[in-house]
């Protein structure tokens, strides 16, 4: 538990420095002279920089260790965001982006850490909480952000997270100690040496109807439609319910409240009931149902019906498909099939939000979140034969 916990700040830290940057962000971008295009680009050159590095640092720590791995991207965090506070160009905005991004790829590392250091029976669970971890931080650092220039000025949100990262390195270097062997099921079959990540991408394109692979695209095509749509959310609410710009995030804290409410609170024992892979699919259908309930409402109680199936969907459904991945990939090539999986779904989370957008465009308002219901539902075909064997569950009463 103590290395968990250490875990969960350094995953809170990363979250709280993105949301703290991405509000703030278009205002400095324009008053250097940033177009909208070079806003959206500095804007994406997060999770671009992300997803092209998580599978080299998840490579990285099968090799040399999660430890020093973690250590490596807080410095290489904290560092760029001293780039963000000094920065008076859009080049260096967007330097700072790119390197914020390369430290933020550790978040598959980061899952491999809480896999390998809990038991199979209780991956899903940790796991839920270290997503649990992030949604308070996105909700936590948006608000900070704004008290931080408001007190200290424009510069102060970049150095007060740096001096977070840089601090979090010190403690994770302290007390984090590299995780002991947990018993692992180890389905998939390694031969010769493990992959490289640019291998085990091409693996689950190549191989996509084996488990791990299904599993990744499971993920990357619910989490890309879960996010696309949350990107043009605030259009659709704006026509059908009349919010505003200073309601909608009242409406954004409803989501990220139900999430957190449900990963703390009933995911473990929704797991240890039904098992991870029942509660994938259970995930699949609330999520489903929750996007084809907003391609169609008009009123509060159907849109407000939408808004708590969707965030319970991805809460029984993300978890689940992470546990089932850890319990899946032999050991030593964990960290570069979770940062494989980190890269689907940034891919994902890039791709989608530009789709809805043309989708609406041209289609109406409500038509992404069908579109996004129907991807999300051809995705429950891919759980099957994925059950976990038995002897990795602990009985329950």
């Amino acid at each position: 538990m103590p290395r968990l916990i250490v875990l969960f700040i350094i995953a809170f830290v990363d979250t709280v420095g993105a949301a703290m940057v991405v509000p703030i962000l278009p205002f400095y971008a324009v008053r250097h002279g940033a177009s909208a295009f070079l806003v959206g680009l500095l804007v994406s050159a997060f999770s671009i920089a992300q997803l092209v590095s998580a599978p080299g640092w998840g490579r990285l720590s099968d090799r040399v260790g999660r430890r020093p791995t973690l250590l490596a991207g807080l410095v290489v965090s904290g560092l760029a965001y001293v780039v963000f506070a000094l920065a008076d160009s859009v080049w260096l905005l967007l330097v700072s982006r790119l390197a914020q991004g390369l430290g933020g790829g550790t978040i598959g590392v980061v899952q491999a850490y809480v896999a390998d250091a809990s038991p199979p029976e209780e991956r899903t669970r940790s796991i839920g909480w270290l997503t649990t971890v992030t949604s308070l931080g996105w909700l936590s650092g948006s608000a900070l952000g704004s008290v931080l220039v408001s007190i200290g000025g424009a510069r102060a949100p970049g150095f007060f997270t740096a001096g977070l990262s840089l601090l979090v390195a010190l403690v994770a270097a302290a007390y984090l100690t590299e995780p002991k062997d947990m018993p692992s099921s180890g389905t998939m079959p390694v031969t010769g040496k493990p992959r490289s990540g640019f291998q085990a991408m091409r693996h689950v394109i190549e191989r996509w109807h084996e488990p791990a692979p299904r599993l990744i695209l499971i993920y990357a095509l619910a989490i890309g439609a879960f996010y696309g749509t949350a990107a043009v959310l605030p259009l659709l609410v704006e026509e059908r319910l009349g919010v505003t710009e200073k309601t909608i995030g009242y409406i954004v804290m409803y989501f990220a409240g139900i999430g957190v409410v449900v990963r703390a609170g009933i995911l473990g024992r929704m797991v240890a009931k039904f098992g991870e892979v029942r509660l994938a699919r259970l995930g699949i259908l609330l999520l489903s149902a929750g996007l084809a309930l907003a391609s169609v409402g008009q009123g509060y109680a159907v849109l407000f019906t939408s808004f708590t199936f969707m965030p319970v969907g991805t809460a029984f459904l993300f978890p689940s498909v992470t546990g089932l991945l850890s319990r899946i990939v032999a050991k030593r090539e964990l960290g570069v099939f979770l940062g494989v999986q980190q890269t689907f779904g940034g891919l994902g989370r890039v791709g989608f939000p530009l789709l809805a957008g043309f989708m609406m465009d041209r289609f109406g308002r409500g038509s992404p979140f069908a579109v996004a219901a129907v991807l999300v539902l051809a995705t429950l075909p891919l759980t099957a034969t994925l059950d976990v064997p038995q002897r990795d569950r602990k009985p329950t009463s």
